[in-house]
């Protein structure tokens, strides 16, 4: 009996692990801090990302330039390893820039098979020009896209 169920979870592990597939390309995940005061009453994931963003700021000053919106772009590309070195590339556009588009770059070793960039719209940036309400976030590999991925609102 106990071969049985040994062979059924090893059976169901294999087809579970099977459905996942490969991991997407590109992946953005957005987070937005609004205010510095760590609410025991939100969802516990929401406090950890605000307690790791404030993490080591002491003073309001402090807390207060960290306010804004924080933009993890987390790439994956096994099969194009030393083809060029990877550019994780974002673009946004700000509600007091008018139709400015202002980018940011992270650069990557041609060795690299995936990597994690974070981009961060923060402090003054944030204050004086605005929320983001549009952006773009790209994967190049040797000057040639990987992979893109888009706001709703961008041209």
């Amino acid at each position: 009996m106990r071969g049985v169920k040994r062979s059924i979870l090893s059976l169901a592990a294999l087809f579970f692990g099977a459905c996942a597939g490969p991991p997407e390309t590109l992946v953005v995940k957005q987070f937005v801090l609004r205010d510095a005061i760590l609410d025991y009453s939100e969802d516990p994931m929401v406090r950890m990302e605000k307690a790791r963003r404030l993490h080591g700021a002491v003073s309001i000053a402090e807390r207060r330039a960290r306010l804004g919106q924080y933009y993890t772009l987390v790439w994956h590309d096994p099969a194009a390893a030393g083809q060029g070195a990877v550019e994780a590339v974002f673009e946004y556009q700000q509600g007091g820039g008018a139709s400015r588009v202002k980018r940011m770059t992270k650069s990557f070793p041609a060795s690299a098979t995936g990597g994690v960039a974070e981009f961060a719209v923060i402090g003054d940036d944030y204050f004086i020009g605005g929320r983001v309400l549009t952006w773009r976030a790209r994967v190049l590999r040797g000057g040639r896209e990987l992979a893109s991925r888009q706001s709703y609102l961008w041209e």
